[in-house]
Protein backbone atom coordinates (compact mmCIF):
# COMPACT_ATOMS: atom_id res chain seq x y z
CA UNK A 1 0.00 0.00 0.00
CA UNK A 2 1.30 3.47 -1.01
CA UNK A 3 2.69 5.47 1.94
CA UNK A 4 0.39 8.37 4.20
CA UNK A 5 2.58 11.01 3.77
CA UNK A 6 2.00 13.39 7.02
CA UNK A 7 2.62 16.77 8.22
CA UNK A 8 2.82 17.23 12.09
CA UNK A 9 3.49 21.16 12.69
CA UNK A 10 4.64 21.33 16.04
CA UNK A 11 5.58 24.47 18.57
CA UNK A 12 6.38 21.45 21.11
CA UNK A 13 3.59 21.48 23.20
CA UNK A 14 1.49 18.74 24.32
CA UNK A 15 -1.04 19.40 21.65
CA UNK A 16 1.54 18.27 19.08
CA UNK A 17 1.75 15.43 21.66
CA UNK A 18 -1.51 14.59 20.53
CA UNK A 19 -0.93 14.81 16.60
CA UNK A 20 2.00 12.87 16.83
CA UNK A 21 -0.05 9.71 19.32
CA UNK A 22 -3.00 9.75 16.75
CA UNK A 23 -0.43 9.58 13.57
CA UNK A 24 0.88 6.07 15.47
CA UNK A 25 -2.48 4.61 15.41
CA UNK A 26 -2.52 4.84 12.00
CA UNK A 27 0.82 3.82 11.72
CA UNK A 28 -0.88 0.62 12.99
CA UNK A 29 -2.64 -0.24 10.33
CA UNK A 30 -0.86 1.33 6.87
CA UNK A 31 2.34 2.75 6.19
CA UNK A 32 3.20 6.41 7.15
CA UNK A 33 5.68 8.96 6.44
CA UNK A 34 6.25 11.55 9.72
CA UNK A 35 7.09 14.82 8.90
CA UNK A 36 8.04 17.08 12.05
CA UNK A 37 7.73 21.22 10.46
CA UNK A 38 8.51 24.00 13.20
CA UNK A 39 7.78 27.54 12.14
CA UNK A 40 10.33 30.48 13.78
CA UNK A 41 7.40 32.99 13.32
CA UNK A 42 9.58 35.81 12.18
CA UNK A 43 9.08 38.60 9.97
CA UNK A 44 9.58 38.47 5.78
CA UNK A 45 12.98 40.75 6.32
CA UNK A 46 14.22 37.85 8.45
CA UNK A 47 15.31 34.87 5.52
CA UNK A 48 17.53 31.32 5.85
CA UNK A 49 20.04 30.51 3.33
CA UNK A 50 20.03 26.67 2.45
CA UNK A 51 23.28 26.31 5.07
CA UNK A 52 21.21 27.53 7.80
CA UNK A 53 22.89 31.16 7.61
CA UNK A 54 20.39 33.67 9.15
CA UNK A 55 20.33 36.98 7.37
CA UNK A 56 17.92 40.04 8.58
CA UNK A 57 17.48 44.17 7.33
CA UNK A 58 19.37 45.04 10.32
CA UNK A 59 16.19 45.97 12.31
CA UNK A 60 16.25 42.82 13.73
CA UNK A 61 18.98 41.40 15.44
CA UNK A 62 20.54 38.48 14.21
CA UNK A 63 22.26 36.95 17.15
CA UNK A 64 18.63 36.55 18.90
CA UNK A 65 16.98 35.12 15.45
CA UNK A 66 20.06 32.78 15.92
CA UNK A 67 19.37 32.05 19.44
CA UNK A 68 15.94 30.92 18.69
CA UNK A 69 16.92 28.86 15.61
CA UNK A 70 19.19 27.10 18.17
CA UNK A 71 16.83 26.10 20.94
CA UNK A 72 14.06 25.02 18.00
CA UNK A 73 16.78 22.88 16.42
CA UNK A 74 17.39 21.01 19.59
CA UNK A 75 14.03 20.33 20.21
CA UNK A 76 13.51 18.96 16.84
CA UNK A 77 16.53 17.00 17.41
CA UNK A 78 15.12 15.64 20.37
CA UNK A 79 12.33 14.70 18.95
CA UNK A 80 14.21 12.28 17.08
CA UNK A 81 15.46 10.75 20.57
CA UNK A 82 11.97 10.39 21.77
CA UNK A 83 10.12 9.04 18.63
CA UNK A 84 13.20 7.46 16.46
CA UNK A 85 14.88 8.41 13.57
CA UNK A 86 11.99 7.38 11.08
CA UNK A 87 10.54 10.93 11.44
CA UNK A 88 11.72 13.39 9.72
CA UNK A 89 12.24 17.50 10.90
CA UNK A 90 12.35 20.60 9.44
CA UNK A 91 12.73 24.13 10.43
CA UNK A 92 10.75 27.13 8.71
CA UNK A 93 10.85 30.78 8.86
CA UNK A 94 7.99 33.46 8.62
CA UNK A 95 4.60 33.71 9.90
CA UNK A 96 2.88 30.41 11.24
CA UNK A 97 0.07 29.75 9.19
CA UNK A 98 1.37 30.92 5.56
CA UNK A 99 4.27 28.66 6.35
CA UNK A 100 2.85 25.78 7.17
CA UNK A 101 0.69 26.03 3.83
CA UNK A 102 3.54 26.79 1.92
CA UNK A 103 5.67 23.85 3.22
CA UNK A 104 2.25 21.48 2.44
CA UNK A 105 1.43 22.34 -0.93
CA UNK A 106 5.32 22.64 -1.85
CA UNK A 107 6.07 19.21 -0.36
CA UNK A 108 2.68 17.18 -1.72
CA UNK A 109 1.63 16.04 1.89
CA UNK A 110 -1.51 13.51 1.80
CA UNK A 111 -2.57 14.59 5.33
CA UNK A 112 -1.81 17.74 8.16
CA UNK A 113 -2.40 16.60 11.59
CA UNK A 114 -2.46 18.96 14.53
CA UNK A 115 -3.53 19.25 17.99
CA UNK A 116 -5.81 22.63 18.93
CA UNK A 117 -6.44 24.07 22.46
CA UNK A 118 -9.43 25.25 20.33
CA UNK A 119 -10.81 28.71 20.93
CA UNK A 120 -14.09 30.24 22.42
CA UNK A 121 -15.23 34.26 22.96
CA UNK A 122 -13.79 37.24 21.69
CA UNK A 123 -10.27 35.37 20.70
CA UNK A 124 -12.21 33.03 18.26
CA UNK A 125 -14.49 35.90 16.91
CA UNK A 126 -11.30 37.79 16.10
CA UNK A 127 -8.81 35.80 14.94
CA UNK A 128 -9.63 31.93 15.56
CA UNK A 129 -7.12 29.34 16.48
CA UNK A 130 -4.27 28.55 13.79
CA UNK A 131 -5.70 25.14 12.90
CA UNK A 132 -9.33 27.36 11.59
CA UNK A 133 -6.93 29.24 9.66
CA UNK A 134 -5.19 26.02 8.33
CA UNK A 135 -8.18 24.21 7.77
CA UNK A 136 -10.23 27.54 5.75
CA UNK A 137 -7.26 27.62 3.39
CA UNK A 138 -5.08 24.20 3.16
CA UNK A 139 -5.94 22.17 0.31
CA UNK A 140 -4.48 19.39 1.68
CA UNK A 141 -6.85 17.83 4.42
CA UNK A 142 -6.49 18.19 7.60
CA UNK A 143 -6.83 15.68 10.63
CA UNK A 144 -7.57 18.11 14.17
CA UNK A 145 -8.08 16.80 17.75
CA UNK A 146 -8.16 18.34 21.43
CA UNK A 147 -6.98 15.61 23.35
CA UNK A 148 -4.91 12.38 23.23
CA UNK A 149 -6.66 9.84 21.33
CA UNK A 150 -4.09 6.87 21.31
CA UNK A 151 -7.05 4.27 22.24
CA UNK A 152 -9.15 4.93 20.00
CA UNK A 153 -10.51 2.24 17.35
CA UNK A 154 -10.93 3.55 13.85
CA UNK A 155 -14.99 1.57 13.23
CA UNK A 156 -17.07 4.29 12.63
CA UNK A 157 -16.47 7.42 10.25
CA UNK A 158 -19.16 10.26 10.12
CA UNK A 159 -19.17 11.56 6.08
CA UNK A 160 -21.09 15.22 6.84
CA UNK A 161 -22.28 16.82 3.58
CA UNK A 162 -25.11 18.08 1.43
CA UNK A 163 -25.83 14.96 -0.78
CA UNK A 164 -28.76 16.94 -3.20
CA UNK A 165 -26.07 16.98 -5.93
CA UNK A 166 -24.08 14.21 -6.13
CA UNK A 167 -20.57 14.00 -7.00
CA UNK A 168 -17.62 13.00 -7.13
CA UNK A 169 -15.56 14.53 -4.35
CA UNK A 170 -11.38 14.70 -3.35
CA UNK A 171 -12.12 11.66 -0.85
CA UNK A 172 -8.55 10.39 -1.66
CA UNK A 173 -7.70 10.37 1.99
CA UNK A 174 -11.12 8.69 2.80
CA UNK A 175 -10.90 6.00 0.79
CA UNK A 176 -7.39 5.11 2.47
CA UNK A 177 -8.91 4.99 5.84
CA UNK A 178 -11.33 2.64 4.27
CA UNK A 179 -8.88 0.56 2.84
CA UNK A 180 -6.61 0.54 6.23
CA UNK A 181 -9.31 0.20 9.01
CA UNK A 182 -12.67 -0.79 6.75
CA UNK A 183 -15.13 1.15 8.92
CA UNK A 184 -18.56 1.90 8.23
CA UNK A 185 -19.17 5.14 6.77
CA UNK A 186 -22.07 6.81 8.53
CA UNK A 187 -23.73 9.59 5.59
CA UNK A 188 -25.24 12.52 7.15
CA UNK A 189 -27.21 15.11 6.22
CA UNK A 190 -28.17 18.15 8.30
CA UNK A 191 -31.58 20.28 7.48
CA UNK A 192 -32.53 23.26 8.96
CA UNK A 193 -35.47 25.56 9.31
CA UNK A 194 -38.94 24.23 7.98
CA UNK A 195 -37.33 22.73 4.82
CA UNK A 196 -38.79 19.13 4.78
CA UNK A 197 -37.20 16.80 2.45
CA UNK A 198 -38.32 13.45 1.37
CA UNK A 199 -36.26 10.39 3.42
CA UNK A 200 -36.35 7.98 0.21
CA UNK A 201 -34.98 11.24 -1.99
CA UNK A 202 -32.30 11.75 0.37
CA UNK A 203 -31.69 8.21 0.56
CA UNK A 204 -31.23 7.98 -3.06
CA UNK A 205 -28.75 10.82 -3.25
CA UNK A 206 -26.55 8.68 -0.96
CA UNK A 207 -26.35 6.33 -2.30
CA UNK A 208 -25.54 7.96 -5.45
CA UNK A 209 -22.81 9.70 -3.91
CA UNK A 210 -21.61 6.08 -2.43
CA UNK A 211 -20.90 5.00 -5.88
CA UNK A 212 -19.83 8.09 -7.57
CA UNK A 213 -17.13 7.92 -4.70
CA UNK A 214 -16.36 4.36 -3.92
CA UNK A 215 -17.80 3.88 -0.68
CA UNK A 216 -19.91 -0.07 -0.33
CA UNK A 217 -20.03 0.17 3.43
CA UNK A 218 -22.38 2.38 5.02
CA UNK A 219 -25.45 3.93 6.39
CA UNK A 220 -27.70 6.73 5.63
CA UNK A 221 -28.88 9.45 8.13
CA UNK A 222 -31.42 12.90 7.81
CA UNK A 223 -32.04 14.68 10.76
CA UNK A 224 -32.99 18.31 11.72
CA UNK A 225 -31.39 20.31 13.30
CA UNK A 226 -30.57 24.72 13.73
CA UNK A 227 -26.93 24.33 11.98
CA UNK A 228 -24.71 21.70 10.96
CA UNK A 229 -22.52 22.18 14.00
CA UNK A 230 -25.56 21.48 16.73
CA UNK A 231 -26.45 18.32 13.91
CA UNK A 232 -23.23 17.13 14.20
CA UNK A 233 -22.98 17.26 17.96
CA UNK A 234 -26.85 16.02 18.52
CA UNK A 235 -25.82 13.19 16.08
CA UNK A 236 -23.07 11.71 18.54
CA UNK A 237 -24.92 12.07 21.07
CA UNK A 238 -27.28 9.63 19.35
CA UNK A 239 -24.15 7.07 18.01
CA UNK A 240 -21.29 7.79 18.90
CA UNK A 241 -18.98 7.97 15.77
CA UNK A 242 -14.79 7.94 16.21
CA UNK A 243 -13.87 10.42 13.17
CA UNK A 244 -15.89 13.11 11.86
CA UNK A 245 -14.95 14.03 7.93
CA UNK A 246 -16.80 17.45 7.05
CA UNK A 247 -16.50 19.37 3.96
CA UNK A 248 -15.27 22.92 3.08
CA UNK A 249 -15.37 25.23 0.14
CA UNK A 250 -13.16 27.53 1.73
CA UNK A 251 -15.20 30.85 1.28
CA UNK A 252 -18.51 31.86 3.49
CA UNK A 253 -21.76 31.81 1.98
CA UNK A 254 -24.42 28.74 1.96
CA UNK A 255 -25.51 25.91 4.70
CA UNK A 256 -22.25 24.45 4.21
CA UNK A 257 -19.82 27.43 4.87
CA UNK A 258 -16.52 27.01 6.10
CA UNK A 259 -18.02 29.01 9.36
CA UNK A 260 -19.42 24.77 10.43
CA UNK A 261 -16.27 23.20 10.57
CA UNK A 262 -14.01 25.84 12.15
CA UNK A 263 -16.52 26.04 14.57
CA UNK A 264 -16.40 21.57 15.28
CA UNK A 265 -12.86 21.92 15.29
CA UNK A 266 -12.96 24.29 18.46
CA UNK A 267 -15.99 22.96 20.09
CA UNK A 268 -16.14 19.04 19.37
CA UNK A 269 -14.05 16.71 21.22
CA UNK A 270 -13.86 14.30 18.31
CA UNK A 271 -10.85 14.16 15.49
CA UNK A 272 -12.11 15.89 12.54
CA UNK A 273 -11.23 15.74 9.23
CA UNK A 274 -12.09 18.89 7.25
CA UNK A 275 -11.64 18.59 3.33
CA UNK A 276 -12.63 20.80 0.44
CA UNK A 277 -15.56 19.75 -1.39
CA UNK A 278 -15.38 20.06 -5.56
CA UNK A 279 -16.34 24.06 -6.27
Amino acid sequence: MENLKILIPTDFSVQAEYAYLMVKRLQEKTAIDIHFLHVLNVPDTVTMASDGTIQTCGEIDVNFVNQQKDIADRKLANLKVLYGDHIQTHLVLGKTTDAILSFTGSNHFDLIVMGTKGASGLKEKLSGSETQIIARKSKTPLLSLMCDRSDLQIQNILLVHNFSNPLQENLVLMKKLINAFDPKIHMLQITSGKVEFEKAKVEADMTRFAELNGISNFDCHLINDKDVENGVVHFNQMINMDIVCIGTHGKKGGFFHQSATEKLINHLFKPIISFHLNN
